[in-house]
């Protein structure tokens, strides 16, 4: 029976994750982590029975010892968090985290040689490099659940990947596609959290609706498949149907396909390289009808292009493009700024960062820091 730990469960691919393994029978799950969801744990608590959970809040966390006694040990902080992704007789952390609270764990999941099922985008956008070598050093594997990058890691499958011509990384293009400037100057929160095809937490759903979740998947995907910025092509298909595609050196393109759902990606991580049958609908082509693609609109949307100018310079320039989206998101979320000013936002604590090329997780940690302090002198 495998054993895993999942950190994030009372999030979206938390949930749908556990929604899996109680499913599938054959997966144990020894830790559970939230951030202040002690609700929602404490019945994940019951329903899978783990032997250790953490609770980031450390308030929240005494709150839920007192609740459940005994039965489960709970803990709290980063420290939890990085002792429930370490645990002895786990084989695979999935790291569901939002954030670069996720980057930590990760680290030290690797080194106790577990394998990674990645669902936490800031850890590859800020720490790629650290991450790719570690992965290498502690001869471990990382299997992405993003779909877009499963579907890629499932293009590449049985290919010799110095034959890659390109990746082709498909976007929905959110709830906004077709929209100009001038368009989204009143946009609201509601509208900006009503996705056209996908469930997701709040945060990636904002994200898709800028493009800036497609901006991080640009930086994940060169991380994860060491590929050279401009091999990789957004390419807007708005069916969500192609997850992604690679190109090859002689012309010839091999896609993913599927229905959106986050739990066949999910699955595929947690039980690779077995495809197992589930209960989740089938691809119906006729259906569909028909397949189309655009280009991106990096003119209005330039959460993406601020990506890619980022990974074009490299080093903590990546950081500060993560922590500076992640707090403007927060800001439009609580109504403090508008839709339109978050690439403003991300964009204005760029130009103010003096960058380092190779950073360590310290440095890495106080671009954070400091993107959030320019910010919030101008924005707070």
């Amino acid at each position: 029976m495998k054993k895993i730990s999942i950190l994030g469960s009372t999030g979206s691919i938390g949930k749908q994750t556990i929604d899996i393994v109680c499913k599938q029978k054959d997966i144990q799950i020894l830790g559970l982590t939230a951030n202040t969801n002690i609700d929602l744990l404490e019945k994940q608590i019951e329903l899978v029975k783990p032997k250790v959970v953490a609770v980031m809040d450390e308030q929240k966390a005494s709150i839920l010892k007192k609740r459940i006694g005994s039965k489960v040990e709970v803990l709290s902080g980063m420290d939890g968090l990085i002792r429930v992704a370490t645990l002895e007789k786990v084989d695979i952390v999935v790291t569901a985290v939002v954030g670069m609270i996720g980057i930590r764990p990760t680290v030290e999941a690797i080194k106790a040689s577990k394998d990674i099922a990645l669902a936490n985008k800031e850890t590859l956008v800020t720490a790629g490099q650290i991450i790719m070598d570690l992965i290498k050093e502690y001869k471990v594997n990382i299997f992405p659940v993003d779909s877009e990058h499963s579907a890629i890691f499932q293009s590449l499958k049985g290919e010799n990947k110095k034959e890659v011509s390109k990746i082709l990384l498909t976007a929905s293009g959110g709830p906004f596609r077709g929209k100009k400037t001038e368009q989204l100057k009143d946009i609201t929160k509601d509208q900006a959290l009503n996705h056209p095809n996908w469930s997701m937490g709040a945060k990636i759903t904002i994200d898709s609706a800028t493009l800036m979740n497609k901006g991080l998947e640009v930086i994940e995907a060169k991380w994860l498949f060491d590929v050279a910025p401009n091999q990789i092509q957004v390419v807007v298909h708005p069916q969500s149907i192609i997850h992604s595609m690679v190109e090859y050196n002689d012309g010839s393109v091999i896609a993913q396909l599927g229905v959106p759902d986050m739990r066949i990606p999910i699955q595929y991580a947690l039980n690779y390289p077995k495809r197992l049958e589930n209960n989740i609908r089938k691809l119906d082509l006729f259906k569909v009808a028909s397949l189309t693609f655009e280009e991106p609109d990096i003119k209005t949307f330039r959460c993406l292009k601020l990506a890619y100018r980022a990974l074009e310079e490299g080093g903590s320039i990546l950081s500060v493009l993560n922590a500076a989206n992640e707090l403007a998101v927060k800001k439009f979320l609580e109504n403090k700024v508008r839709f339109l000013e978050i690439p403003e936002i991300i964009e204005y604590a760029m130009d103010k960062h003096c960058n380092i090329k190779n950073p360590s997780l310290t440095n890495i940690f106080e671009a954070e820091k400091e993107t959030y302090e320019i910010i919030e002198s101008k924005w707070g």
